[in-house]
């Protein structure tokens, strides 16, 4: 079971706080860092210090790590032309050296839209599927050759589809509960298929929706990989869970319930549930960037039993 650290900077963390949390995850062994994409605060509090732009911060991280992997759990296609999108997401590569995935998704936190003053479109679902078929269009073409598009949304002339990410193909995640349209889209894009905070009795149907797509397109299920995003609140004993589902403004037996909480035997317990129902990949949602040493203890007594 690869783990992966997932964080929401939107609420409340600085770049050096994401550096400082960044940091920690690669030297404790942890398979990536990753963050969402958005651009304003979800609830009340502190809105300090203001959000950061996950590319940019993405391309930071790249030159001040050296071995984790990076990316966007998920980018929303109404924040970035794909054109513009495929040249940032393959220079950040080339920054890493090669460590980056793009998580890609429709969008829909419509007030931060609101706030910062970017069209929300009610129909979203084209203008991925769009954005999808030019970024990956852009990196497939070969060198010397030009690519074009024509569509319902964007449209692209001559273009000539530089730079290159370092890797060949670069990952992209693809996630959701739809029943049909995702599935499809999955099959047809993405190296990952994520569930995020899904209803752990779904899981399973979910991702038989999403191989049943793949064989429908010709496609082997098994070059999918399946993964989940689940908020993560683990104690060395029940006051210390408690301890950090205060910090992070929840209830122990509700983030039992929901998420991946509790002491270590316990947050073990529901590794092997997930992975029973076929993921092999699981970011922990961290949602106190502050708190470093719960990283320690995930990584000091969860990561070696599932490694």
């Amino acid at each position: 079971m690869d783990l992966r650290i997932f964080t929401e900077p939107q609420q409340g963390a600085s770049y050096d706080d994401q550096l400082a949390m960044a940091r920690r995850a690669e030297a404790l062994g942890f398979d990536a860092f990753f963050r969402s994409d958005h651009f304003l605060r979800m609830g009340d509090g502190d809105p300090l210090p203001g959000p950061t732009d996950s590319w940019v911060t993405l391309a930071g991280l790249a030159r001040e790590t050296s071995t984790i992997r990076l990316g966007t759990l998920v980018s929303s296609a109404t924040f970035r032309h794909p054109g513009l999108l495929a040249v940032q997401v393959a220079q950040v590569d080339a920054m890493s050296g090669g460590r980056v995935e793009l998580g890609l998704g429709t969008g829909w936190f419509e007030q931060e839209h609101r706030a910062c003053g970017v069209p929300f479109p009610a129909r979203r679902f084209g203008m991925l599927e769009e954005q999808l078929e030019i970024v990956t269009g852009l990196w497939a073409t070969p060198v010397g050759e030009t690519f074009d598009h024509s569509g319902e949304h964007y449209r692209l002339e001559h273009s000539p589809a530089l730079p290159k990410p370092v890797q060949d193909p670069l990952p992209i995640i693809i996630g959701g509960g739809g029943p049909r349209r995702t599935p499809r889209l999955a099959a047809r894009f993405a190296a990952e298929y994520n569930q995020s905070f899904p209803e752990k009795s779904e899981i399973r149907h979910q991702i038989a929706r999403v191989r049943a797509a793949c064989e429908e397109a010709g496609r082997d299920p098994g070059d999918l990989v399946y993964s989940a995003a689940f908020v993560a609140c683990v104690g060395a004993d029940e006051a210390e869970v408690t301890r950090r589902a205060d910090a992070i403004g929840r209830e122990p037996d509700e983030l039992r319930e929901h998420g991946l909480a509790g002491t270590p035997d316990e947050v073990l317990e529901g590794i092997a549930e997930m992975a029973e129902l076929g993921i092999s990949r699981l970011y922990l949602q961290c949602l106190d960037m502050t708190d470093l040493e719960h990283l320690d203890l995930v990584a000091a007594e969860i990561m070696p039993e599932v490694s």
